[in-house]
């Protein structure tokens, strides 16, 4: 049904701009697209406000956001999730991440875990997330409808990867024959329980090139073209991600990607730590995007993302918290740590070098920047019409109380300016502090 909404509204327009409307009005369609935002003192805003007896009017001292896109969010790890991040990546997954994805082709632990997951990301203001699901398809498919029933904007893949060398006998699909079947049937189901819905569509997911044969990237490249869909995979996140495609094609990662159909208009490529400039050039071309992941990155990357560079290149970005590489579930948190890592890069971390020769100049990012990766940035990976409250774009939106004092975020108003506000809730808000959730126009949290 409609909506119309009265609320102070931070938001992020621009990578280098803060929008504050300290009372704006909001109509919201029974569709869930936002008709009008108009100042509540104007005769427009007067006028949706005498529209509608049942405004929903924010509290003193709350601000409302545009909803976070997560674009890197691996479903079944989240068990696992703030551990085993001081083993080396192989390690990590052999030991502790293939066991615990293979557990999920056992649908009665994985719908509640599906359950809880869905939940507690709509919790921390993530609106809509794109997620690796599993090999197995039934899995997938009960994430889809996890998603579906908590009502979160989803993109839902089975992870697919047959390559002998690097993945478990026990989890990998038989062969790439196989694994683009499967694939070909994830969709399928997934599309089938949207039914139109528009809120959860299916996605393309090679788990990243070491993990697949030829045959199988090339039949997903074909897969995601026929059927339409996006496509993610990882993309020369660390050192050896980076060289091990160089040495099997002769070609970068990035590169190989794109030959083999799979850097399309809106993939979504993870991490990308090591992209070239020419990759980074090809991933523009062709109209995809990078999910970048601070905090995983801190462990497992070898390098830190330019972010600043990239961005003034022209290459499409967003956040991705990487549950579980990444030991947050909060996209606000990863919006600090998106900060924190652009402050190393820029200054530089070996003490032994001269200071002009440690970092590299020009590379910080700030909060403003930040919180637009995890919004607007994000969507405009996707093409999704979310990430920013304005007519045309769907409600997704996040209610935060500044005031609660239920957690650390604590606001001052004779001190604290817009900017500071949003600082702030960036650095310091958390569950306690959420008032509500929408997506869609529906509300999916709070009462």
């Amino acid at each position: 049904m409609p909506l119309t909404v009265r609320a102070r509204i931070l938001q992020t327009p621009a990578p280098d701009r803060l929008e504050a409307l300290e009372d704006a009005v909001l109509a919201v369609g029974d569709d869930g697209v936002i008709g009008a935002v108009e100042p509540a003192g104007s005769p427009a805003g007067a006028a949706l406000l005498a529209g509608d007896p049942a405004v929903v009017t924010a509290p003193p001292g709350s601000v409302l956001l545009p909803g976070m896109v997560d674009l890197h969010v691996h479903a079944p790890q989240w068990p696992q999730l703030g551990t085993g991040l001081d083993l080396p990546l192989e390690r990590w997954l052999f030991e502790h991440t293939f066991p615990l994805e293979a557990r999920f082709a056992d649908l009665a632990y994985a719908r509640p875990v599906w359950a809880d997951l869905v939940a507690g990301l709509l919790a921390h203001g993530t609106t809509t997330a794109v997620y690796f699901g599993t090999v197995d398809v039934a899995a997938t498919t009960a994430l889809a409808e996890a998603a579906l029933e908590a009502g979160q904007r989803a993109f839902v893949g089975r992870v697919a990867m047959d390559h002998p060398e690097g993945t478990p006998a026990w989890y990998r699909d038989p062969s790439a024959a196989e694994g683009i079947a499967a694939s070909a049937r994830s969709i399928d189901e997934i599309r089938a329980r949207d039914a139109g819905r528009g809120l959860v569509a299916p996605i393309v997911t090679p788990r990243f090139t070491p993990a697949c044969t030829d045959g199988l990237l090339r039949g997903l490249g074909s897969l995601a073209a026929r059927a339409g869909t996006l496509a993610q995979t990882h993309a020369s996140e660390s050192d050896w991600a980076h060289a091990q495609p160089l040495g099997r094609f002769g070609r970068t990662d990035t590169a190989a990607l794109d030959g083999f159909g799979l850097l399309r208009r809106g993939t979504v490529l993870h991490h990308a730590n090591h992209i070239t400039d020419a990759d980074a050039a090809l991933i523009r071309a062709r109209g995809a995007g990078v999910a970048h992941c601070p905090l995983s990155n801190a462990y497992f990357a070898n390098a830190v993302l330019p972010v600043r560079r990239l961005l003034a290149g022209g290459l499409a970005m967003g956040l991705g918290t990487d549950v579980s590489g990444g030991a947050s579930p909060s996209l606000l948190r990863t919006a600090h740590e998106a900060v924190t890592a652009s402050r190393l890069l820029q200054d530089g971390v070996d003490r032994a070098l001269p200071a002009a020769a440690r970092g590299v100049p020009g590379s910080a990012i700030d909060t403003v920047l930040g919180f637009w990766l995890a919004t607007l940035g994000g969507a405009g990976v996707l093409g999704a019409p979310v990430g920013l409250l304005a007519p045309g774009r769907r409600f997704d939106a996040v209610l935060v109380d500044t005031t609660s004092r239920r957690g650390s975020l604590r606001v001052y108003p004779e001190l604290d300016s817009p900017a500071r506000v949003l600082e702030k809730v960036v650095r310091l808000a958390s569950p306690p502090d959420v008032l509500g959730v929408w997506v869609n126009g529906r509300r999916v949290v709070g009462g």
